[in-house]
This record gives C-alpha cells, structure tokens and sequence, in this order.
C-alpha cells in the first residue's frame, strides 16, 4: 500500500502480463504505480500529474517507446523526468538514440526485480528530496514575502502616524488664533446682538471642527494604543449630569423631550475623567443627531452591584438601525446611508472612538433597534470602583484666583500670538511676545517670566531646545513652562515632559482652561532625570 508521501511512477507497456510484473516488483517500494499501455495514455497522465520516473517499453505498436520519449522531452511539465528503457531487444543504435532523448539508463527485459527496484528506488528518492528542497525554497520565499509585506504594512503605518501628526498641527495651527480672537469677542461684550450671534455661530463650529480633528486622530491612537489613562474614583451620575447639562441644547431642541433618571446614591467608577466624558459626548450627540424632531431621548445610570459595574442607557425614539447596519455600527466610517443633503452626515468616527475608549477602561458598550424608524439604546458598562472616593475640598492656599502674572509667549504664527496676548491681557496679566527659539530665550532673561506660553515647532531653536535652556538658566529655572502646540500624541507629550515643561497643551486651547491653569499659583518645577544629568 503507499505511503503518505507517495511519488508517482509510470510505467508504460502494450503488454499486461508485464505492465502486471512490474507493478508487483516495485510493490514494496511503497509508492503510486501508475500503469499505461500506449504512448497516447502516457503523455496524457504526464501533462496532469509529477512523477519521479518513467519505466517505458521500446517495442510498442501505434507510438513507439523512442516516439513517445520525444513527445515527452517537447513538453516544460515533464520534460526532465527520468527516463528508463525497458527492451528485449539491445541495440547500439537504438541506445545511442535513447540516450540522445534523455534516457537516464537501460534495462533488459526480463527485468531482474532487485535490480528494478533498485534503480526505481535511487530515482524516487531523488525526486523527494527534489521535492523538499523545492518546498523550503517556496516556503523561504513565502516567509521572504510575509516579512516584506510586514516591513511594508509598519512603513505605511509610521507614515500614516507621520501624516496624522503634521495633519493635526496642520489643522489645529489656524484654529488657535481664530478660538482666541473669538474668546476676545466674547469679553469685550458685544452691542450689536447680529454680531453677537455670529461670533456664537463660529465659535460653535470651530468647537466642532476642532472635535472633528481630535476624534480622527484618537481612533488612530486607540487602534495603535497609544492612548495613556489617567483613572480615578469618579461618581458616574456626576460625570453623565454635567455631559447632559453640557449637551442640553441640542438634546431638547426641535420640539425633542429629555429625561434623565439618575439614583439617589453615587455610582462610583474607575475611569478616566476626560475620556468617559468624551464617550458620553458622543453618545449624546449621536442621540440628537438621529432623533426626529418631537421625538424623546431618555439617559439613565444606574448600578449593578452584582456584576460590579456601573451602567449607562442612552435611548431615544429616532429613526433607528437597520438589522444590517447593527452589527457594524461601532466600526470605523461605518454609516447608514445618506441623502444628498448629509444632515446626519459625519466622518462616522464617534461610535468606533465610543467603543474603543470603553473597552481601554475595562467596559462593554452594547447598542440594540428594532428597526428604522423605532429608535436606538445604547448601554455602557464601566467597573466599579473597589472604594467609594473620599471628596476632599480644595485647599484655600492651593488656589490663587484672579493672579496677575508676566506671561512669556513663544510663537512664531504671529496671529496666533497677537490674539493669545490680547487674550492674556483680558485677564490682566502682563504679556511678552517672541517669534522664534533664540528670540524667545533673549526675551526670557530680561522680562523674568512667571510663566512661559511656548510652541514646540519653532525656527532656529525648537521648544524642546527652549526649555532645555530656560531651565539650565537660574534666571528662569523656577518660571512654569507650558508647551502650547499642533503636535498632541502621547510621544509628543513625552518628550516635552523630559525637556522640562511642567504641561503640554494643544491647539487651539480652551481660553476659559488656560485662565484657570493661569490662576493656579505656580510651583516649583519638577525637572526630569534627563536634565538633571545633562547638568552634571
């Protein structure tokens, strides 16, 4: 019987008794004798299947044995397999022709069977091991292949990180002056109400561009993980009353009903504050982008003491999900199908970035519809904390209010700096500009700053360089450093901590956060271990 890795071997003879013989001799070799009687029937297997050797007789009628090695030798498939004779009949001129076809020996009939099975034997073994090398050679080639596609695939990535980064600076860069400038309008109390509501009309959508480009780009980092958490104790009724009350114009415009049913009790959670407020924005924002005028959004926390989590359920009566889309509906750019129009159109982020950010805090996030036009749940689940929080006032000392303070601005987009120095002086604090590295350095030694406002991508001497400097120099060691930049991934962030800043901020900054950091009294910088050693 053959084995498991049998070769095939042909064996060709008009006669039955010998074609019968042979297959017997070669029996114990173990592989996949395959018997003919003409040349016709030979050429045919050889164009379907492999074989180690031929064992073809000479004397046939029809096609000789010398016509049908010729027709074997025209084709690629076959056309260096061995070759043996078998012949009755020697003659020095029908060997020398055999031989000239490719004939690899002779064998007289009768055929002496150990001798048979000897040369049929040296060829098999030839053929596997042929055969091995040929798959390693293949399987080295696919491995080749696998880790260049590899190399290729980390290539596009890096250059995709590459482009998201320069996007996002790109992107943000012209959104800082224009928020300032707005934030500027907005002190100045304007008169004329048409003004007013245009200044809230920009405002609002630079708010949402600015949500646009934060969403893109932290799909990416969830999808690399390059996402850090900061968790802490937090009540979750807290953090979905605050995400609602931030939300409530949108959610009860157009006619729409809102209710929200929080317990009695704290639901205490472990999470990140700004990420689990991010994931409760864009559930509320999908809840009133998808609800029908009239229609209702319900928002409900609750605890599941059992299970130790923390439960959210956003439901609404809008136009649903189809059974389709269901199960997609958490990918990335995953949307139902839009109108020409687009009003519920979108990049279809928010829900892949909901999924993400919940799975990253230990959660589940679930959705179920019944079908267009019978509304949508979504529930999230996020686990307990193992404590409740002990809710510790701030100190009276940690906070200055209304602290005036000569603030250093390092920038070289000028209308990003003119309008942040007209903001800052709003405030009352007293305000320098540089556009460049070394300028920003000069400027330092002579205004003494108590706080610095510097961007990273600077000419002539980046941020990094400038806060490497500024901390080396005892005149302005002890001033806050805060690197205000379009560059916001967790290396971004990284790097500035080790060149000395004390905060990394991103464009376009909150104007309303960056008074309330300015109000804090500043304190002694904590300087890394990379400058330390630099120093020494």
């Amino acid at each position: 019987m053959p084995s498991k890795d049998a070769v095939n071997i042909l064996v060709v003879d008009d006669m039955p008794d010998k074609l019968m013989a042979m297959e017997t001799v070669l029996e114990s070799l173990g592989q996949n004798v395959i018997q003919v009687n003409s040349g016709r029937d030979a050429l045919r297997h050889l164009l379907e299947k492999d074989f180690a050797v031929i064992l073809l007789d000479v004397n046939m009628p029809d096609m000789d044995g010398l016509e049908t090695a010729a027709m074997i030798r025209r084709h690629k498939r076959c056309a260096n397999t061995p070759i043996i004779f078998i012949t009755a009949y020697p003659d020095e001129m029908l060997t020398a022709r055999g031989y000239s076809l490719g004939a690899v020996d002779y064998i007289l009939s009768p055929v002496i069977p150990e001798i048979l099975r000897t040369k049929v034997g040296v060829f098999v073994d030839l053929f596997k091991k042929t055969e091995q090398v040929k798959q390693h050679a293949e399987e080295r080639l696919a491995l080749q292949r696998e880790q260049l596609a590899r190399a290729a695939a980390e290539e596009t990535n890096r250059k995709k990180d590459e482009f998201l980064a320069v996007l996002s600076h790109e992107l943000r860069n012209p959104l800082a002056p224009i928020r300032n400038a707005l934030h500027i309008f907005r002190l100045s109390k304007l008169e004329n109400p048409v003004l007013d509501e245009a200044r809230n009309v920009m405002d609002r959508q630079v708010q949402q561009l600015s949500m646009i480009v934060d969403d893109l780009l932290d799909v990416f980092r969830i999808a690399t993980r390059k996402i850090e958490l900061a968790k802490e104790t937090l009540d979750l009724s807290e953090l979905v009353r605050l995400a609602v009350e931030d939300h409530r114009g949108s959610l009860t415009s157009d006619r729409r009903k809102l209710a929200v049913e929080l317990p009695d009790e704290p639901v205490w959670v472990s999470v990140d504050r700004r990420r689990t407020s991010q994931v409760l924005s864009n559930l509320l924002h999908n809840a009133s982008k998808f609800t029908n005028p009239g229609d209702e959004i319900a928002v409900k926390v609750e605890a599941d003491c059992s299970e130790r989590q923390g439960l959210i359920a956003i439901r609404d009566t809008g136009i649903g999900i189809s059974a389709e889309l269901l199960p997609k509906v958490f990918e990335i750019f995953a949307q139902g199908e839009q109108g020409i129009d687009r009003k519920r159109g979108g990049l279809g982020l928010g829900l892949a970035l909901v999924k993400g950010l919940v799975e990253l805090q230990g959660g589940q996030v679930g959705v179920t519809s019944r079908g267009p036009g019978q509304g949508t749940e979504f529930g999230v689940r996020l686990p307990l904390a193992n404590e409740a929080r002990n809710r510790k006032e701030p100190s009276a000392n940690s906070v200055s209010l209304g602290a005036r303070h000569r603030v250093l601005i390092i920038e070289d987009n000028c209308d990003s700096a003119a309008t942040l120095r007209a903001l800052l002086e709003c405030y009352g604090h007293d305000v320098e500009t540089a556009h460049s590295g070394p300028a920003g350095v000069k400027t330092a030694r002579v205004f003494r700053p108590d706080v610095v406002l510097c961007d990273l991508g600077l000419p002539e001497m980046d941020g990094f360089q400038v806060a490497g400097v500024l901390r080396r120099d005892p005149i302005t060691a002890s001033s806050r450093l805060i690197a205000v930049s379009g560059y916001g991934q967790e290396e971004d962030r990284r790097r500035s901590k080790e060149a000395g800043f004390d905060l990394h901020l991103t464009k376009p900054v909150d104007p309303a956060m960056l008074e309330a950091l300015l109000a804090e009294e500043p304190q002694k910088p904590v300087r890394s271990a990379a400058l330390q050693s630099r120093d020494r």
